[in-house]
């Protein structure tokens, strides 16, 4: 079986590393791929560039607050693109706002989700994560 590919869109080095050790533990064979703002997520997602031969992610981990083209931004055009829109894109933030909860479903996040700051519950939720959208979800096929 190949493995789940992963794009996690995340700007906090510490939040990235902590996601990679969760996922590391997996009992589901994963490749996980770093967007460091939302410009490197797009270019990956459009294999443009340095990510011409990048593979297409099954799940797309997204932070809010990231430099050069927030995460609403990159919601949005991943939403918006009939090459993309197929792709369950996870909300993964610190921001508890009720706005950017509406906004985020509204762009049509599949869910969301706030951080925890602890890197025990961290660890809980990206399992959680693993757990939901790895054993129980059936993904789409790539397009």
């Amino acid at each position: 079986m190949k493995p789940i590919e992963i794009l996690l869109v995340e700007d906090n080095p510490g939040d990235a590393r902590l996601t990679r050790e969760a996922l590391t533990h997996s009992k589901v064979r994963n490749r996980l791929h770093h967007a460091r703002d939302g410009e490197e997520a797009m270019a990956f997602l459009r294999r443009e560039g340095r990510f011409a031969d990048a593979p297409a992610p099954d799940l797309v981990l997204l932070d809010l607050n990231l430099p050069r083209r927030d995460g609403r931004e990159v919601l949005e055009d991943i939403k918006g693109d009939a090459q993309l829109m197929h792709i369950p894109v996870v909300v993964l933030t610190s921001s508890q706002a009720d706005e950017d909860i509406l906004r985020s479903y509204r762009l049509h996040a599949n869910c969301f989700i706030t951080k925890p700051v602890d890197l025990e519950q961290l660890t809980k939720v990206v399992q959680g994560i693993e757990q939901f959208w790895f054993t129980l979800v059936k993904l789409p096929p790539e397009i």
